[in-house]
Formats: C-alpha cells, structure tokens, sequence
C-alpha cells in the first residue's frame, strides 16, 4: 500500500507518537526513518544522561522503568524498542524521505518520493529533530580528520591532547569523560562561564576541574585555526598556540533547512530560522503539513525536547481527524 492518511518524516521519539495517536485515531500512517529506530538517540554519547526523568520521556501509554533518577542512552533506546514493538508501529528504517510535493494523484494531496519508494497521503508530519547537521566553525583545518563533531565515548581519548570547544551539556560530558580516562583536556568557551543550561548535577563537576587546574579552560575565546598537531586559540590576551591531537566542536546542531525549504516549508527570515506554523494545531504554511517536535525551533534547538513536545503528535491527529473525519 502506497496510500495514506498520514506519512510521518522521522522515526524519533516523537514520530513515533505520533503514529501511535494516528493508530489510535484509525488512521492509515506510515513513519519514513533515514537510519534505525530512534536514530538520533542511537548517536548520543554512549554514557549519555538524560536531563529528564523516566516518566516525562514516556509515549504511548508505556510506562518506561529505570533504576536511577535520570535514565540514560542504552534505557532510552531500548525502551523507545520496546515501545514499537508494543503498538506494532509501521516503521519503515534505512529509507530516506527526498521530496514531499504537492500532487492531486490517487486522491491524494502529497506525492512523497524516498530513496526506496513513492508514497501519497493528505498529511505529512515532519518530525526530524536537529542532530544531524553540526553547526560549522568555519575556521581553517576544521576539515582535518582530528576535528569531530560528535563525541561517542572517552576511550578513544584516552593519554592524548584534547581540546573541547563549547560550555553546554555535551561539551561538558566529553570534557569530563576524556579526562578521567586520561585525556589532557583544554576548552575553549564563548562566553565567560560554563552554560547556565549545563545539569544541575554536573555544573559544579566541571567548575570545580576547571577552578582546581584539572581541566585548562579559555573563557571569552574562540578558535583561530587547525593543524595538524597544534590549535591557535584566539583569547583576550591575544592569539595561544597549543599542542593538541584531537579536536571535539560540540558547537552545537541544527535542522535540515535545505530540506523543509525544498518541501515548501516557510522559514523566518531572522538567525533564529524558526519554521512558520500554527501552535495550535502545528500546521505549517502548506495545508495538511505539519511539524512536530525540536524541529518547530529552528536555530533554537534546546526550547523543544521529548517531554515538552509529546503533545505535538495529540494536536496533529486532532487536526487532521477534525479537517478530514473519517467516513
């Protein structure tokens, strides 16, 4: 079956409610994920804490069960599993979503072409999040292979010249991990201090490193340039040079812009590059399209996250069932 009422762009936490409140709604749905089941969390650091609690991570009406406060990356994913296999969601995994365009064919109003298929719905719910574009430094050898955007674990670290650049979550938890594992780990920091978004339970942590000499840290400062086995680092007294052998830009992510212009999805014209949409229902610009989740911030990715945007998939369907009911 090609034909849908609903075909939901991402297979996270939040595509994934919203099929189930298709399901529950007896709507026809299909979720379109480009890697495996909740992708992005798949890609967190591996010792990754979540700062929310168990229960305002849960969808679907599954009670998600963990031992500490705070449940981490391996409870997450398998509980988002088991989740699936609980509604026995139509998820299709490893296919990505290339063009949504307007088309009046087999009775519907969208074509939706991926790299395996074509599908036709009347709604479309973009639900992509942010993490797959790293917001660039543009600075010279950010090309060079020991320039990572995205930190895993600390092992790889391990007794090597580290230099973190970024004072929020994931730059703090790369900093700490790589030196307890032995890194020499230095950070390079915009601002004047660490995050004010930084856990609650890690922020002293790494005040407390940074205060004792543990961890170098350049406040005010940014990055000048690359090499292979050196980093100049612009600071308020002036350009520093240091020996480094690996570098962690946890600069931040974005959305897909690119994609949600090429569908047809207007952005604001300001940095923020928020998508226009209706709070209400979460309707875009084009009819029977709609956003869910952390995508709805555009540049602003830390305003949305998994428990302040679950309700996205219940005004979605409520929409749709209202503009279209069911015959």
């Amino acid at each position: 079956m090609s034909n849908y009422d609903v075909v939901i762009v991402g297979g996270g936490p939040i595509g994934m409610a919203c099929g189930i409140a298709a399901k529950k709604a007896g709507l026809s749905y299909v979720i379109i994920e480009k890697g495996c089941l909740v992708n992005s969390l798949y890609n967190y650091p591996l010792f990754m804490t979540f700062f929310s609690t168990s229960e305002r991570l849960e969808i679907g009406g599954a009670p998600f069960m963990s031992l500490a406060p705070k449940p981490g990356r391996q409870e997450a994913i398998e509980y988002y599993r088991r989740v699936k296999q609980m509604h026995d969601l139509n998820i299709h995994l490893f296919e990505k979503v290339e063009a949504v365009q307007s088309a009046a064919t087999n009775g519907a109003r969208y074509t939706i072409t991926t790299s395996k298929a074509t599908y036709h719905a009347n709604n479309v719910v973009i639900a992509t999040g942010f993490y797959d574009f790293p917001i660039y430094m543009d600075v010279p050898g950010e090309e060079l292979p020991k320039v990572h955007h995205y930190y895993k674990e600390p092992h790889y670290y391990a007794y090597q010249k580290v230099l973190v650049i970024g004072a929020n979550n994931s730059a703090v938890d790369a900093a700490l991990e790589t030196w307890r594992k032995g890194a020499e780990v230095t950070m390079v920091i915009r601002q004047q201090e660490i995050g004010a978004r930084v856990k609650y339970w890690v922020k002293p942590d790494i005040e407390n490193r940074i205060a004792e000499g543990s961890i170098k840290a350049y406040f005010q400062s940014s990055i000048a340039a690359v090499r292979d086995k050196e980093v100049d680092i612009i600071t308020p007294e002036g350009i520093v040079t240091i020996e480094n052998d690996h570098v962690l830009a946890m600069t931040g992510y974005r959305p897909d812009f690119t994609m949600l212009e090429r569908f047809g999805v207007e952005l604001s014209a300001d940095w923020k590059r928020c998508p226009v949409y209706h709070p209400d229902t979460m309707e875009t610009n084009l009819p029977g399209v709609y956003l869910a989740g952390v995508v709805c911030g555009g540049m602003e990715t830390h305003k949305w996250f998994i428990e302040n945007s679950r309700d996205h998939a219940d005004k979605i369907i409520k929409h749709i069932t209202i503009s279209s009911p069911l015959q």
